[in-house]
């Protein structure tokens, strides 16, 4: 897996990559800014671009903005999102329209390599991932008219789950159900969300999407 990392801070660039290279994952380069960001994606079309949200110059969302370009102009790269706090507009805002290939984590949760590689294989799968701590904010969120209104209890757990990134495997394990009685609930959760099975479509990303515009 080729990776470039994009931070205004060079110790946290600096940490990440031999944080990653320690877990056999090829850095190609590093950014200071989006600008620099940009020219390494069209230089090196890495698998993936680690991108904190604020960069130089406003420190607001370069990191959202490239991130969206990136999805845009070389969709061969997917994009994995850090940031220091947890704010759930920047995850609307990322996963609006294709969440496929994208991913949001604090950053507190990066200390754990494992986390930041499993993210990065998923999304490169075309999976997307939300982090744990925005997926629970979203879906206390949820409002009587919405879409999610029309799911169980454990429907809306099991849809959090899928939004962190899990398999239904992985689900299963979580929640100590067998992965059968996980099929049986995703298959609900897409019926009721109006999800049809198609060969060009993945209804897990899907149903997240459906989730983040409720």
């Amino acid at each position: 897996m080729r990776v470039v990392i994009a931070d205004d801070m060079m110790l946290i660039r600096s940490g990440l990559a031999r944080l990653l290279a320690g877990a056999g994952v090829e850095v190609v380069g590093e950014a200071g800014d989006a600008a620099e960001l940009m020219r390494l994606v069209a230089l090196e079309h890495p698998d993936v671009a680690v991108v904190d949200i604020r960069m130089p110059p406003t420190q607001t969302d370069e990191g959202l903005v490239a991130a969206r370009r990136i999805r845009d102009e070389w969709p061969g790269t997917a994009v994995v999102l850090l940031s220091q706090h947890l704010d759930t507009r920047y995850a609307q805002r990322l996963f609006a329209d294709q969440p496929a290939g994208l991913g949001y984590l604090l950053k507190e949760r990066v200390s754990d390599i494992a986390v930041l590689v499993d993210a990065l294989r998923r999304v490169t799968e075309d999976e997307c991932v939300l982090d744990p701590s925005i997926v629970a904010s979203l879906m206390q969120r949820r409002r009587s008219g919405d879409l999610l209104a029309l799911l169980t209890a454990r429907e809306i757990e099991t849809l959090g789950l899928i939004a962190e990134g899990r398999s239904n495997h992985g689900v299963a394990e979580f929640l100590g159900l067998s992965e059968r009685t996980v099929e049986a609930t995703c298959a609900s959760i897409f019926r009721k969300l109006g999800l049809e099975a198609s060969p060009d479509s993945n209804r897990r990303v899907l149903a997240v999407l459906a989730a983040l515009r409720s």
